[in-house]
């Protein structure tokens, strides 16, 4: 991703439960509480890409204490991941987070949750063919009776928005590369009938 790519900024963004180890001196400010040390055992939920830094620092002393854990964000807690299971287009994953994917990425090379990855390719896969089937329908044309063309109820409004809704801004872009193509297909189809 590009530095100035927006939906990377958001995502760095988004905010991680992280449990400090150690007293850090002069960062209470972070639990609300300036001019006093960060005490061991204190919750704070931290922007990923601090949380990430914090990680990637965290080498442990010299008796081996880290100084900071995390934990998995609620959107890819195990509520979340065992509906995902269930049934990966029953989610909205816009409600869990507007960019679920480049969270989970990022969540992933931190984390050694070793479920995470299959789980969350068996819903990308799952979700991109549910995707793929939506696009092509979204402003499709059928006749119907005299001749009269209508557009799918899949568009913008109806079962379309509901279902735009709970998509995540990659799959997002996904569907709009998708309904451009086969839009694309279409209108070359129809250029080459009428030659």
């Amino acid at each position: 991703m590009s530095y100035y790519d927006i939906d990377s900024i958001l995502t760095d963004a988004e905010k991680i439960p992280c449990t400090f180890q150690l007293d850090i001196p002069d960062l209470g400010y972070l639990d609300n509480t300036p001019n006093q040390p960060l005490k061991a055992g204190t919750k704070v939920n931290l922007p990923l890409w601090l949380a990430e830094m914090l990680v990637i620092a965290n080498t442990g002393g010299p008796d081996n204490k880290t100084f900071v854990t995390f934990d998995l964000p609620r959107a890819l807690g195990n509520d979340v991941i065992q509906a995902l299971k269930a049934d990966p287009r029953a989610v909205p994953l816009r409600d869990q987070s507007a960019h679920f994917y480049g969270l989970a990425t990022h969540m992933m090379d931190l984390s050694e949750e070793q479920e995470l990855g299959s789980v969350l390719r068996k819903t990308f896969v799952t979700r991109a063919a549910e995707i793929s089937l939506h696009a092509r329908k979204v402003g499709g044309v059928s006749t119907k009776g005299k001749g009269k063309e209508e557009g799918s109820n899949l568009g913008i409004g109806g079962a379309g928005e509901e279902f735009l809704r709970g998509l995540d801004e990659w799959e997002r872009k996904l569907f709009r590369k998708a309904h451009d193509g086969a839009k694309s297909g279409k209108e070359w189809m129809d250029s080459i009938k009428k030659n």
